[in-house]
């Protein structure tokens, strides 16, 4: 392993980082708030209204980086929404689905096997449907069958694009009249993150860079990122999600006041792993104050056994924008981490090799 100096020469030399970071992630977390800008308007043109009536419930269908915005929209809708509201990671949907159903279907490529595998299960339910995509078999389809598209931007990999699979379902539930003050909450969001960028960003020394400071102490070991009930339980698990593709690293994350009913037991052995435990807590204004408690007694009992234990707050008033001040920093510390272990960020070669072999096997399905 690389000494500390060496750490933070290779975290301090951009020119570096911009030849290993071939394909511009960087350059697409920098930008998180001019997507979040553009995507603002996306809904200008697309006519909902047949949509829109007699809805009982909601489901957001879709996987990865699609789905995370749908579970953003989960957490960040959870007291403010009168309607269930559930995310379906599956080829299938829920047996409740039906004619009173609003299905959005999330695929940024449009190509998702498991995703248009759901939208023909809503087609065949007669669910009403909403398709958010750059194109692809989605677009065609939902074109093709009269559903109205959300076209959002191309050029970008689907966990580049949480902006574009947030802000839209966020804007559609406000033209449903089920959601309000969303403006106020997007522009917060736009001011924070213009801000935070430029003291994450590769030109910020060591010293200086939160982001880089982190993904210094989770080089060499294995990342554990807790949230709380709410925004951050959904937090963690875009920060798990991050370090696996960005950083080609294992990952892990898990939830107050759950972990505490099961997983904290699990930390006796084997002792030499659980020393390579880097644990990150993320924390929010508006987690539960037992869950508050629950944290420190956690920190206390975990300090000794694994190699660390670091607490995060998320930043500004709305609760969007502390959801993506959280976002960002995560996205950097991930791209910071492929910096350290010598990998280009974007490339997800395995899941284009297990994507390759499944065209394999079509047949029956």
């Amino acid at each position: 392993m690389m000494g500390g100096f060496l750490i933070m020469e290779r975290l301090n030399d951009v020119a570096a980082i911009e030849r290993l970071d071939s394909q511009g992630m960087f350059r697409a977390t920098y930008r998180m708030p001019d997507h979040i800008r553009d995507a603002m308007s996306l809904l200008d043109d697309v006519d909902i209204s047949n949509q829109m009536m007699d809805i009982q419930n909601v489901v957001i269908t879709g996987m990865g980086g699609s789905a995370i915005g749908g579970n953003l929209l989960r957490v960040y809708s959870l007291d403010r929404v009168s309607i269930p509201v559930i995310v379906s990671r599956s080829y299938t949907l829920p047996f409740f689905v039906s004619e009173k159903t609003l299905v959005i279907v999330s695929s940024y490529s449009g190509n998702t096997e498991e995703t248009l595998s759901a939208y023909e299960t809503a087609k065949r339910r007669k669910a009403k449907i909403i398709s958010i995509c750059t194109g692809g078999k989605l677009k065609e389809f939902s074109l093709r069958d009269g559903y109205p598209v959300i076209t959002i931007r191309e050029g970008l990999s689907p966990r580049a694009a949480i902006a574009y699979s947030f802000i839209p379902l966020v804007m559609l539930f406000g033209k449903m009249g089920l959601l309000s003050d969303l403006r106020d909450e997007m522009e917060e969001s736009i001011e924070l993150l213009e801000k935070i960028r430029e003291e994450y960003k590769p030109e910020i020394p060591f010293e200086d860079n939160l982001a880089k400071k982190l993904a210094y102490r989770l080089y060499g070991k294995l990342p554990v990122f807790y949230g709380s009930t709410g925004i951050t339980e959904v937090i963690a698990e875009r920060w798990k999600g991050q370090i696996s593709e960005n950083s080609k690293a294992p990952a892990y994350f898990n939830f107050f006041p759950e972990l505490n009913h099961n997983e904290i037991v699990g930390t006796d052995y084997p002792r030499e792993l659980l020393k390579q435990f880097e644990i990150i807590m993320l924390k929010d204004m508006e987690d539960h104050p037992r869950n508050r408690m629950r944290m420190e007694i956690t920190k206390n009992l975990l300090k000794e056994v694994v190699s660390g234990v670091s607490e995060i707050e998320s930043r500004g008033k709305s609760r969007m924008a502390r959801m993506f001040s959280l976002i960002m920093l995560g996205d950097y510390i991930s791209e910071y981490l492929a910096v350290l272990y010598g990998v280009d960020p974007t490339p997800v070669a395995k899941i284009n090799l297990l994507k390759d072999e499944l065209s394999k096997l079509r047949e029956g399905f």
